[in-house]
């Protein structure tokens, strides 16, 4: 009896999903091993590792997760402390990074935690900067817009790619050779000129909508964004994966099967952030940009203090920071090395003109940040004036963020639930330690002030028997007065009641 071809066919895909199931499952069953045992080494390593976590090290390792201010700690408070000669070399640029120079201080890169495999982990000392999970996103969208857009001055995209591989200097690090944006700003800067053309060959093109987060006349749409490829790779989750050391920018083998891993089985997320999390107990430092003036303070008093009292007064003076064409490097963002108003390139000098000195006190590196802070938002805001006027209508403000639409805010946070319950976990690391520093600094107020009688009486009591007794009368004579002045002003009190 020959079975119905219906029958036959419903068989047949039964028996095809089954295999597909066993698969998936036998696929689900490799990941969770593989993740387990990711994680069980990483944790093992973090053990074998005692130290007090608030002494700075030999070392300080600040691990730079994009778009959380770290721009501004590096140039308005490392680059006070730490003398030029004591960076390691070419820190952003992964493939010019030399960890073993002698007397290398300051590592700040936006290389993720496996780098800490080539470091000396017993002497080194980590720090970095935690922001809200949907502002890194949507600071991450508008910035690779703003530095790519700085290439529509050229006619063509090949014309803007051939000028970029030319920056490529000896003294010059371009964005272009820095995670994440060596990935980003290309994709978007080939979306933007790909537009461009498109509006060209229409003609007039009438922009109705001034929403900047959805101009798809003019740029890649915010939600278009989240949903790429690129996105799911790079963005999304990128503080979790970059404190676990999973980016795709990692030194460990195993990191991007791990990641992807991660990516395609939302429940294996959990091994991988409490990594991170045990990461963030172990810092020096955790700063958070919400909380921008209590996370300077926090610096300053916990990382700032430290570098301080290791400088050496006599050699204070010799530690002078000034221009050294030979020993300077440059952070271009738009990739020209023609004139910055014709291209709107960005080129931030990081030469040290500064002196650390060795009565610099946690006060006044508070007000050289101050200051530096001030300059330093005042030219990127006209860097990203210029760069955005160039994809005008469009712009990027803090008032336009309430454009975005809630569904796309919720869809943020569903794809960066790691990022989203680290980013909790930093806040209580960081209240926890504000507190700490803040019951320390109260305590050693009250402690200056309960010494002081004691300090009068030693040191009245330098002066010997016969010169105290000098300044009885003197006392005497003071009081006197004193009680005279309050007599008269009473007098005077109930005269004028009397007349009145």
């Amino acid at each position: 009896m020959q079975m119905n071809p219906i029958w036959r066919l419903a068989l047949g895909l039964l028996l095809l999903g089954s295999v597909i199931g066993s698969f998936a499952e036998l696929d689900f069953g490799h990941c969770e091993r593989l993740v387990k045992r990711w994680a069980d080494s990483s944790s093992s390593r973090e053990e074998h590792v005692n130290k007090d976590k608030r002494s700075l090290q030999d070392l300080l390792f600040f691990l730079h997760v994009p778009r959380t201010g770290g721009r501004t700690y590096f140039h308005c408070f490392l680059r006070k402390l730490y003398d030029s000669s004591e960076e390691c070399p070419r820190s952003y640029d992964k493939l010019h990074f030399n960890p073993r120079k002698e007397k290398c201080k300051l590592l700040a890169t936006h290389d993720d935690y496996s780098l800490m495999a080539k470091l000396p982990r017993e002497r080194t000392s980590v720090m970095t900067i935690v922001r809200d999970p949907i502002a890194r996103v949507l600071s991450t969208y508008e910035f690779s817009v703003e530095v790519a857009a700085r290439f529509l001055v050229h006619p063509n995209l090949t014309s803007a790619s051939r000028m970029s591989s030319r920056i490529r200097k000896s003294n010059v690090i371009s964005t272009l050779d820095i995670w994440p944006w060596k990935y980003l700003v290309p994709w978007m800067r080939e979306d933007l000129f790909a537009r461009r053309d498109a509006r060209k060959v229409k003609g007039v093109v009438i922009i109705e909508d001034d929403n900047p987060y959805d101009m798809e006349e003019m740029l890649m749409p915010l939600h278009k964004y989240l949903d790429a490829p690129t996105a799911h790779d790079i963005i999304h989750n990128g503080a979790t994966f970059q404190i676990a050391g999973l980016t795709n920018n990692s030194h460990l083998s195993e990191a991007h099967e791990v990641r992807h891993c991660v990516q395609k089985f939302k429940s294996l997320g959990e091994p991988v952030l409490q990594v991170a999390k045990r990461r963030l107990d172990n810092m020096l430092y955790v700063g958070l940009t919400e909380e921008h003036r209590e996370s300077a303070s926090l610096f300053a008093n916990v990382v700032g203090s430290q570098v301080l009292s290791q400088v050496v007064p006599s050699n204070a003076t010799a530690k002078t920071k000034t221009l050294r064409s030979e020993a300077s490097v440059t952070i271009s963002e738009s990739g020209s090395d023609k004139s910055n108003i014709q291209n709107g390139t960005s080129e931030v000098a990081l030469n040290n003109t500064e002196t650390k000195s060795g009565n610099m006190t946690v006060k006044t590196l508070m007000e050289v940040y101050e200051g530096c802070i001030t300059h330093l938002r005042k030219s990127q805001g006209t860097r990203r004036v210029n760069s955005l006027k160039r994809i005008s209508p469009a712009n990027f403000t803090r008032g336009t963020r309430t454009r975005v639409p809630k569904e796309v805010i919720q869809q943020i946070k569903s794809l960066n639930n790691l990022d989203v319950e680290l980013y909790k976990y930093a806040k209580e690391i960081f209240a926890k330690e504000h507190e700490l520093v803040s019951n320390k600094l109260v305590s050693t107020s009250k402690r200056s002030i309960v010494d002081l009688p004691s300090e009068l009486k030693s040191a009245f009591g330098e002066m010997g028997e016969e010169k105290l007794w000098k300044f009885v009368p003197v006392a005497l004579m003071l009081l006197l007065i004193f009680l005279f002045f309050l007599f008269v002003n009473a007098r005077r009190r109930r005269t004028s009641k009397v007349k009145i």
